[in-house]
């Protein structure tokens, strides 16, 4: 008998923004409502957003902003068969991962995508 994976938030929104509003929203967070900023660069941009990471990225090939989520798990595999026989499909070929990195893509039912990562218990 397989137990339920404990699923919680995890540290980092990302807000993938089209090309020509990104300096205008880089600048909402960080001019407009005073937000710390933890790094940046020509098409990334990280704010401290309540104690999580908020990743603020250009994109040139979308029209309008998406919000991605970060799901946090003690058991990776068990995630996945879990989400799999709740049918929920993984969609790895959003973005691709760094090498050797434990974690995976799905989407929830309005298509908003979320990265599943693994957490020590």
């Amino acid at each position: 008998m397989s137990t339920t994976p404990l699923f919680q938030p995890g540290a980092n929104i990302a807000m993938k923004v089209p090309a020509a509003a990104f300096d205008a929203t880089v600048a909402f967070y960080s001019e407009t409502l005073g937000f710390r900023v933890e790094s940046r660069d020509a098409s990334s941009m990280v704010i401290d957003f309540g104690g999580k990471h908020l990743w603020i990225d250009r994109v040139e090939t979308i029209e309008k902003s998406e919000v991605w989520l970060e799901v946090a798990t003690h058991d990776l595999a068990s995630a996945l068969s879990h989400l799999a026989a709740k049918g929920v499909e993984r969609c790895d070929e959003v973005e691709a991962l760094p090498e050797g990195m434990a974690a995976f893509w799905i989407k929830n039912p309005a298509a908003a995508v979320h990265l599943v990562t693994e957490t020590a218990p």
